[in-house]
C-alpha cells in the first residue's frame, strides 16, 4: 500500500543558503549578458548598445550589423566560451587533485598543448603565416592541431596524475612539477623554433599569444562542442567532487570510485585546455583566478562552485579582452597579456597565504 507522506520541510537556514547561491548565479548570468552587449559595442568603431541589441535580436541590416556579426560577436562569444571552459577545468583540477594551486596554466598543461600545436604547425604543416595582421596565422587543418595539442596535454596530465598518486603530492610539490612540465614543453617549442624557417618561427610566436580575436564562427562551433558537453559531465559529477574534497577514503566509503573520477576529470579538463590552446593560443591564469574568486564569495560546494566558475571565467576573459581592445586603442593587445597581469599577483598571494598557514 502506497502512502503519500508529507515532504520534509527545508530548514530556513538551508533555504537561505540555497537562495543566496542561486541569486549569485543569476547575478553572474545577468552581468555576463550585459557585458556581452557592452563588449560588442566598443572598439575602433563605437556602436551604441541599443543599436547592438537591435542588430542581435531584430536583425536590422546595415554596416553596424555587419561589424557585429562578422567581427565582434565571434570574438566576444569565443572569449565567453574559452574563459568558461578554462575556469571550470581549473575548478575540477583543484578538486580532483585536492590542490588549490592547480589550473591548466600553473600545472604546465597549457604549455604542453601549445607545444603540440607548434608541432602540428611546423612539422605537419597545419598552419601558415598570413600577410593580414588580423588573421596572421591561418590553420589549414584545425583538427590535426587539436589532436596534437591534446596528445601533448595528455602526456603532461599523465605525469601529473603519477605524481598526485604519491604521498608527497603536497601543493608546493605539484607547483614545482607544473614548473618543470612547463619548462620542458617550452624548451621543446624553442627547439622547434630553432630549426624552423622564419615564417614558421613567426607563426609559432604569434600562436603563443593568447588572442580570442582569431576565432571564427567555425572555431567557435568546435570550442562550444567541446566545452559544453565536458561542463555538463562535470556538473553531473558534482557530488563525486564534493566527496573527493573530503578525501579518498571518505569518497570510497560513499561509493565513489576516486581514481576513476580523478582520471576522467583530468582527461576532460585537458581536452578543454587542448582545444582552447589549439584555436586561441595560451591564455593564462583564468583556471586559477575564476574558481578562487568564486570560493571566496560562495564557498566550496561543487554544486554551485562549478557553474559559478563557468560564468565568472567567462566574465573575466570577456572583461580582459574588452580592456585589451581599449587600453592602447587602436592597437589591440593579445588578451593573454592582461590575464597574466591579473593572475600573477593572485598566484603569488595564494602561495604566500599557503606558507603562512
Amino acid at each position: 500500500m502506497h502512502l503519500d507522506l508529507p515532504a520534509e520541510p527545508i530548514a530556513p537556514g538551508y533555504a537561505g543558503y540555497l537562495r543566496g547561491k542561486r541569486l549569485f548565479l543569476g547575478g553572474c548570468l545577468a552581468l555576463l549578458g550585459i557585458l556581452v552587449c557592452v563588449s560588442v559595442s566598443v572598439g575602433s568603431v563605437m556602436i551604441p548598445v541599443p543599436e547592438v541589441v537591435a542588430a542581435l535580436f531584430a536583425g536590422r541590416p546595415g554596416d553596424a550589423s555587419t561589424i557585429i556579426w562578422n567581427i565582434r560577436l565571434p570574438r566576444v562569444l569565443a572569449a565567453c566560451v574559452a574563459g568558461a571552459g578554462l575556469a571550470v577545468a581549473g575548478g575540477v583540477m583543484q578538486s580532483v587533485l585536492r590542490n588549490p594551486l592547480s589550473s591548466p596554466y600553473t600545472l604546465g598543461i597549457s604549455h604542453a598543448a601549445g607545444f603540440g600545436a607548434a608541432v602540428a604547425i611546423t612539422v605537419f604543416g597545419a598552419g601558415t603565416l598570413s600577410a593580414h595582421l588580423e588573421d596572421a596565422v591561418v590553420v589549414r587543418n584545425p583538427y590535426l592541431v587539436t589532436l596534437c595539442a591534446f596528445v601533448a596535454a595528455m602526456a603532461a596530465t599523465g605525469a601529473l596524475l603519477a605524481i598526485a598518486r604519491t604521498r608527497s603530492s603536497q601543493p608546493e610539490v605539484m607547483v614545482l612539477v607544473g614548473v618543470a612540465v612547463a619548462a620542458l614543453f617550452t624548451a621543446g617549442t624553442t627547439f622547434l623554433q630553432y630549426f624552423s624557417s622564419a615564417d614558421q618561427v613567426a607563426a609559432i610566436v604569434f600562436w603563443t599569444f593568447g588572442d580570442v580575436g582569431r576565432a571564427s564562427w567555425s572555431d567557435l562551433a568546435v570550442l562550444t562542442a567541446v566545452v559544453l558537453p565536458c561542463t555538463a559531465w562535470f556538473l553531473l559529477s558534482r557530488w563525486d567532487y564534493n566527496a573527493l574534497d573530503a578525501g579518498d577514503e571518505t569518497a570510497r566509503s560513499l561509493g565513489v570510485h576516486a581514481e576513476r573520477v580523478r582520471v576522467t576529470g583530468m582527461l576532460l579538463s585537458s581536452l578543454i585546455t587542448a582545444v582552447v590552446v589549439s584555436f586561441l593560443g595560451i591564455i593564462g591564469f583564468i583556471g586559477l583566478l575564476g574558481p578562487h574568486m568564486v570560493r571566496r564569495l560562495i564557498g566550496d560546494d561543487q554544486r554551485f562552485l562549478l557553474p559559478a566558475s563557468f560564468l565568472v571565467g567567462a566574465i573575466i576573459l570577456l572583461v580582459s579582452d574588452t580592456l585589451a581592445r581599449l587600453v592602447l586603442a587602436p592597437v589591440v593587445l593579445p588578451v593573454g597579456i592582461l590575464t597574466a597581469f591579473f593572475g600573477a599577483p593572485l598566484f603569488l598571494y595564494l602561495i604566500v597565504q599557503g606558507y603562512r598557514r
